[in-house]
């Protein structure tokens, strides 16, 4: 294979599955910012699963199941796609020379740990990451991760095992890209079916593991974490909160933003004073959200000059709950008479 390098631009994004959404629709011919891909996938959500534990710790997530941002996106869009994954790495490595050969950029997932041009410090077992290759030169790679300011590059060997690391969910080799994008799009049916569907998830789901009713779960068992689990479990705990709030991807708050963002957006296009207000609305609890990961960042380092307690961060989720459910049930109402 002769080296290749096509002429991609990067875009630097808050999340890598809106990121390389964004990017590779760019440039197949669709301008589509990285809030309209997470607004029109319906990528918010909120999840506590507490006996379902990673590590020993309960799970807890801010966002809808890796790859499906992608899916809701496109088929929204009518964008037509390409994704397949390969149990032989030296068919996945085939298949991925074989398109860059074509001129086509190519999505793959991969595990954060095995990429060594991120700090040291932020590669951990994550292995639902998503990035863009988009051309080869000798044996290295030419990478467009939308996490990172930069294009980059990374060795052949590298990113074979990135691609085929072990653990849950193995990314067996997947690569995915567009192959025919729609001739005009309809931006307010895309955007009211994004916007129904998370408010569905986020105020009508009856299971208390799901959306807002998940909040206000999480804040009941947090207030009794050290009186349950002992302070240096309640700890690892509303560490790993934080964690998947602050530091994963995007995180809680972060999310909050880009939703709030795709509210603004949405507004612009479809012309809605409606949407811009609820825009401000979450925006305010973005604000929140990131109140009780600052205030919960001290009580982890026993730093609370105000001494913060277990009770009192369980108070701001509850609020935090209700901020949105009141929210996304109106935005899952009303959306469809706009």
């Amino acid at each position: 294979m002769s080296d290749i390098k096509l002429n991609f631009e990067h875009h630097h994004s808050a999340h890598c599955e809106n990121g390389v959404i964004s990017n590779l629709f760019k440039f197949n011919g669709l301008d589509i910012s990285e809030p309209m891909a997470f607004g029109i996938g319906s990528g918010l959500f909120f999840i506590h699963i507490p006996f379902i534990k990673v590590n020993g710790i309960p799970g807890t997530s801010y966002r809808i199941w890796p790859g499906q941002i992608f899916q809701r996106a496109s088929k929204r869009l009518g964008v037509k796609m390409y994704a397949d994954t390969f149990r032989n790495p030296k068919k996945g490595k085939e298949a991925l020379d074989a398109v860059l050969a074509k001129g086509i950029p190519v999505g793959l997932v991969v595990s954060v740990f095995y990429l060594p041009y991120l700090p040291e410090v932020f590669r951990f077992h994550f292995n639902a990451h998503n990035l863009v290759v988009y051309g080869k030169e000798g044996n290295e790679y030419l990478i467009s991760d939308p996490v990172m300011e930069h294009v980059t590059r990374i060795h052949e060997d590298d990113l074979m095992r990135a691609r085929y690391a072990k653990g849950t969910p193995e990314p067996m080799g997947k690569m995915y890209y567009p192959t025919e994008m729609p001739k005009e799009i309809d931006w307010k049916k895309a955007i009211v079916e994004g916007i129904y569907k998370t408010g569905y998830d986020m105020s009508h789901i009856p299971i208390p593991f799901f959306g807002s009713k998940a909040i206000r779960y999480l804040a009941s068992k947090l207030k009794d974490y050290p009186e349950k689990v002992g302070d240096r479990k309640a700890a690892l705990y509303l560490g790993n909160i934080i964690r998947m709030q602050e530091e994963i991807g995007t995180g809680g708050a972060g999310f909050r933003f880009v939703y709030a963002a795709f509210l603004h957006e949405s507004a612009k296009k479809l012309n809605s004073n409606w949407l811009q207000d609820k825009s401000i609305e979450l925006t305010k609890t973005g604000d929140l959200w990131r109140d009780f990961a600052f205030k919960a960042g001290r009580v982890c380092k026993n730093r609370s000059a105000d001494k913060t307690s277990y009770k009192d961060l369980s108070e701001i989720l509850i609020e935090c709950s209700h901020q949105e459910e009141k929210l996304f049930f109106e935005l899952h109402s009303k959306i469809r008479t706009i």
